[in-house]
C-alpha cells in the first residue's frame, strides 16, 4: 500500500532566487493546533529560511495561520520551530555551509502518510543575470509548448 502525499505549502521563490544543488527530506516539530493549520494549507513559507545552532536545525520565519478552533492552545504563528533530521545529515549539512557558503532553504511543506514533512534544499544564491536567464528559458519553454514557434 502507498502512502498518499500532498503539497500544503511551497516556496516557489526558492528555485527562483537559488540553484538547488542537494534535496533533504526533514519532519519538523509542531504543537497539536499547528498540524490542523496546516492540514488546512494555511502555512507560508515564502520569507523562510533555516539556520543550525548547536547541532540542531531550525526553520525561521515561517507563517502557521492560527487555527481557528484553536482558542488558548494556538502558539505564535512565526515562532522558530525544529527540523528534526539524521545527525549525520546535520553534520554534513553544517560542513557545506560553512565551506562552500551554501544556504539551506525550505522547498515545500507535504504529508506523507499521516506524517507533516519538509523538503529542504541545499542551495547556491543566483546573480541577477543568472534570474534573467531562468526567467528567458521559461519563457521560450513556454512559448514552444504553445507552437509560437
Amino acid at each position: 500500500m502507498e502512502k498518499q502525499s500532498k503539497i500544503l505549502a511551497q516556496n516557489r521563490k526558492a528555485r527562483h532566487d537559488y540553484f538547488i544543488e542537494k534535496t533533504y527530506e526533514a519532519g519538523i516539530e509542531l504543537k497539536g493546533t499547528e498540524v490542523k493549520s496546516i492540514r488546512d494549507s494555511k502555512a507560508n513559507l515564502k520569507e523562510s529560511y533555516c539556520t543550525i545552532k548547536d547541532g540542531e536545525v531550525f526553520i525561521v520565519g515561517m507563517h502557521i495561520s492560527p487555527y481557528t478552533e484553536g482558542n488558548r492552545f494556538n502558539v505564535d504563528p512565526v515562532r522558530e520551530r525544529k527540523l528534526l533530521l539524521n545527525r549525520r545529515e546535520i553534520i554534513r549539512l553544517t560542513q557545506e555551509i560553512q565551506q562552500k557558503g551554501m544556504t539551506l532553504v525550505p522547498i515545500s511543506l507535504y504529508t506523507k502518510g499521516r506524517l507533516i514533512k519538509m523538503e529542504l534544499g541545499l542551495a547556491r544564491g543566483k546573480k541577477q543575470y543568472d534570474k534573467r536567464e531562468s526567467i528567458k528559458e521559461r519563457d521560450i519553454k513556454r512559448d514552444l509548448e504553445r507552437g509560437k514557434y
